[in-house]
């Protein structure tokens, strides 16, 4: 019994998060200035995203002495 309500409860819960995010959905504007600005941020991060993919991979650093030691021989 137990394992049914809670299963009914985290439906529930699921159905709330979708029912919520659906009210929070796309927003239409008609202001010239929140188009631009949205527009402005869509190039930059097109750009950022080609730049990113241009760029040649970053080099790894080499650490030095930390290199793993052997364990000591087990004495005879």
């Amino acid at each position: 019994m137990k394992k049914v309500s809670l299963a009914i409860l985290v439906s529930l819960s699921a159905l709330t998060g979708a029912a919520y995010a659906q009210d929070q959905g796309v927003r239409m504007s008609t202001d010239p200035a929140k188009a631009a600005d949205v527009e402005q941020r869509a190039q930059d991060l097109q750009a950022k995203q080609q730049a990113m993919e241009s760029a040649p991979p970053a080099q790894m650093k080499h650490h030095k002495g930390m290199h793993h030691k052997k364990p000591a021989a087990p004495a005879q």
